[in-house]
């Protein structure tokens, strides 16, 4: 999977008591501080008094920061900042792990977090962190989960196609439920990927064929076609451009 992992960074924090005295040091520091050496930032807090952050790409020179904060503010102000380091994260990963399963008739979609308390009677769809839209916690993905169900209880297609993949939760409902092959198309490569990565991580890499693709014009299209069940979770301009083709 693509690498989402922030590294270490350096970190100044000191409290300053009035705005225009805040605006003095964050014009100082900005303006003595060399492009991409530190980004600062300050905000304004119920009391009245303004917190003052400098995130640094580097581990800085302390005390020039703090002679460069005597200068604009005083000494007292400069001998408060508190100089730490923010652990390297992973956060994409970590938002997805506060993420609850989403429950969409017979699908279940989960993280990894979440993987034992799929119950046996659904089928769980395991998506992990990825640079590609595509959770199952978005309505419109809960409402094709939803819909494809529905169908599937009085229709058991044999050419599906999920058009806009994204991540392929759709594509890899279909194939789990269906076990057939699915063809799952993005315009976006890393979707693309991410698309065939997930569908090998949920055991159906057999049967979502996942390709990068604009329109119709891929030749596994025309092999694959004619379908009779089109997912298409994409914006309503771009379905109606696709719809008569």
């Amino acid at each position: 999977m693509t690498d989402t992992l922030t590294p270490a960074t350096s970190r100044a924090t000191f409290a300053i008591g009035d705005e225009q005295t805040a605006r003095r040091v964050t014009d100082l520091l900005t303006e003595c501080l060399e492009d991409g050496e530190a980004a600062v930032a300050a905000f304004e807090r119920p009391d009245g008094r303004w917190d003052v952050t400098v995130h640094f790409a580097e581990a800085p020179d302390q005390g020039r920061i703090k002679s460069l904060v005597a200068q604009a503010a005083s000494d007292d102000v400069a001998q408060t900042i508190v100089f730490d380091t923010i652990a390297a994260k992973d956060w994409v990963k970590a938002s997805l792990e506060g993420l609850v399963p989403v429950a969409a008739g017979r699908f279940i979609v989960h993280g990894q977090h979440d993987r034992a308390h799929v119950p046996p009677n659904k089928l769980g769809i395991e998506i992990e962190a990825a640079l590609a839209f595509g959770t199952g916690h978005h309505g419109t993905t809960r409402g094709c989960l939803l819909l494809l169900d529905h169908v599937l209880h009085s229709k058991m297609p044999r050419r599906v196609l999920d058009l806009g993949a994204c991540t392929g939760v759709l594509a890899i409902a279909a194939a789990k439920a269906l076990r057939r092959k699915v063809l799952a198309s993005d315009i976006d490569p890393r979707s693309a990927i991410v698309a065939r990565e997930n569908a090998v991580l949920n055991e159906v890499g057999n049967l979502v064929i996942s390709i990068c693709a604009t329109g119709f014009s891929a030749p596994q299209f025309r092999l694959r076609a004619p379908f009779d069940l089109v997912m298409a979770n994409i914006l309503a301009n771009p379905l109606r451009q696709l719809a008569p083709p």
